[in-house]
């Protein structure tokens, strides 16, 4: 069998770190020909804001050594013979009681690294180094099940504004890269993941209160109705990940997950966002995310929320295990 032709390697330079890029034409998007220099250089134009969606999380990568026509590697530990400058961050596993080494964005070069290790999908945890064991950032999952349009997702993302306004905070809005929505709250690093569950899934009943016809929070999928939207609170169970902000996600098309603006929901098409015309787009709007860390908001409402559905019999879902460390 011959042997594959492989390109020359490349250094970039990355804000001032030299980062070698081996078999940069390497083809990791057959539908489209997009290479593994092409994902390197989409990362390096929304710079900023991959940066501000993984700085200092544990991050699991994504990998897929041989393009999205091979296997995919779900890799939490930083391997052996990483650059000296690339910081990492302790987990402990109480399932297995074991540790990991997982990736620790700090800079850009390190996220050029990842791709230099084929990363195409970045998964952070919701915690920041200083205390893994707190979350900082609430997520709101609106997964849309099999049969569900994505105008109810729309719908639903709207009302999700609406309670949050309420309570007096203040989300930032994504596309998952896939059929649903992401929107992100900053929070108070004062609870752990049990509780910030517990307020996740408050909020996610009181979302289905308010549109029963649209919107499940049934812990067994086989239960839920497939024309329904999941509002998962389970992505904040702990090591739950989801794909970051501007996060290119391992699917033919290259979709990304995408910062919008509020006044975007009606009309978005998440299809549209991709490796090839994200960069444009952030170009002309910036960040969409920047001002995401500028208020912290606290949870006492919707564990006061949690507290009253428990007292009348709401039971709370087990959480998930741990993934498979």
């Amino acid at each position: 069998m011959a042997a594959k032709a492989t390109s020359p390697a490349i250094e970039l330079d990355v804000g001032g770190r030299t980062v070698r890029l081996s078999n940069p034409d390497r083809v990791y998007f057959p539908a489209h020909g997009w290479t593994k220099l092409d994902l390197a250089t989409y990362y390096l134009a929304v710079g900023d804001g991959i940066v501000r969606a993984l700085r200092d999380r544990p991050c699991m990568m994504h990998r897929f050594p041989e393009g999205l026509s091979g296997e995919k590697v779900h890799q939490k530990r930083v391997p052996y013979g990483a650059p000296p400058w690339l910081q990492t961050v302790r987990l402990h596993f109480p399932r297995w009681n074991r540790t990991a080494d997982e990736l620790r964005v700090t800079e850009l070069a390190s996220v050029i690294w990842a791709v230099q290790m084929s990363t195409v999908e970045f998964h952070p945890w919701n915690v920041r180094a200083a205390d893994v064991d707190r979350p900082d950032e609430w997520r709101i999952d609106l997964d849309p099940m099999p049969d569900c349009d994505f105008s109810r997702v729309r719908a639903v993302a709207e009302v999700a504004r609406e309670v949050l306004a309420e309570l007096g905070m203040v989300g930032f809005p994504k596309t998952s890269g896939g059929n649903g929505l992401h929107v992100y709250v900053r929070i108070v690093p004062e609870w752990e993941f049990r509780d910030v569950r517990r307020a996740a899934l408050a909020f996610a009943r009181e979302v289905e209160r308010r549109m029963p016809s649209h919107v499940t929070t049934t812990w067994w999928r086989r239960d839920r109705p497939t024309d329904a939207v999941f509002v998962d609170y389970n992505q904040n169970a702990r090591d739950h990940t989801i794909a970051s902000a501007y996060s290119v996600r391992g699917v033919p098309d290259g979709t990304v997950s995408t910062p919008i603006r509020w006044d975007e929901v009606a009309s978005v098409d998440p299809r549209t966002f991709t490796l090839a015309t994200v960069p444009a787009r952030y170009a002309a709007l910036g960040d969409l995310h920047a001002g995401i860390d500028d208020t912290a908001y606290r949870l006492d409402v919707l564990l006061e929320w949690a507290a009253r559905d428990e007292r009348h019999g709401a039971a709370t879902p087990p959480e998930p295990d741990d993934a498979d460390e």
